[in-house]
């Protein structure tokens, strides 16, 4: 089978990509809800949300963690040129110590990462131990984060992730958890708990996001941005 994505023609999708998402981007607003104030941090989302990183601030000082494969580098493409760093690689699994070691590096360095924690390839939201395992060796939080927009047309895309993404003028509303902090000297029952809370602070956020919504429409957040 001939792939559709290929060494010969990953630039012209690459840029074909970031000029449909670019133009997208106009018509998305996105408004942050319980913003963490503290940095570095780990911010973590499952995967049908990876495109919420538009909302997080400072996309500068912004790492996301995207794996290696010819897809992920078109990905990789348009997330340089929108601004953002980009580390290659899956944290925590086998052969993914350069990977791992670049996000502490960063996070060291005072900057975020963002992370996908049942990414590349699923399970559907099944934590695994990537975002954990910086979290210890780093000593930053992890903040799970989800996004939300009632609008007909914030829509899934019919892939394995469910993916979100705004097709047209959109208002969305970034909900950030509690932090969590995984000890250095963590215990294999430390890092389940870890995750066991990633889990349910992420199902949470879904949960109660809706309510969160309407109470930024009675605020009018979005008018404020648009002033």
């Amino acid at each position: 089978m001939v792939r559709l994505i290929n060494d010969k023609n990953i630039k012209y999708l690459s840029n074909t990509a970031y000029s449909i998402l670019r133009l997208q981007e106009k018509l998305t607003h996105i408004e942050n809800y319980n913003y963490p104030d503290m940095e570095p941090c780990i911010f973590v989302m499952w995967h049908e949300n990876q495109f919420l990183v538009h909302g997080i601030k400072n996309r500068e000082k912004l790492s996301i963690q995207i794996s290696n494969s010819i897809d992920g580098q078109v990905v990789s493409d348009v997330c340089e040129k929108w601004g953002f760093k980009v580390v290659r690689g899956s944290a925590g699994k086998k052969g993914s110590v350069e990977s791992t070691m670049q996000m502490i590096s960063r996070l060291k360095l005072g900057e975020n990462v963002a992370m996908m924690v049942d990414g590349p390839h699923g399970p559907l939201h099944k934590v695994k131990n990537g975002a954990v395992k910086v979290a210890q060796m780093s000593g930053a939080p992890i903040i799970p984060v989800h996004w939300y927009s009632p609008q007909k047309t914030f829509i899934k895309l019919p892939s394995w992730d469910k993916m979100r993404t705004p097709f047209g003028g959109c208002n969305i509303l970034n909900v950030y958890g509690e932090p969590i902090f995984v000890k250095e000297n963590a215990s294999d029952i430390d890092i389940n708990n870890a995750k066991e809370n990633i889990k349910k602070q992420l199902l949470e956020l879904e949960e109660k996001a809706p309510k969160i919504y309407k109470e930024a429409l009675k605020e009018k957040l979005w008018n404020k941005r648009k002033n």
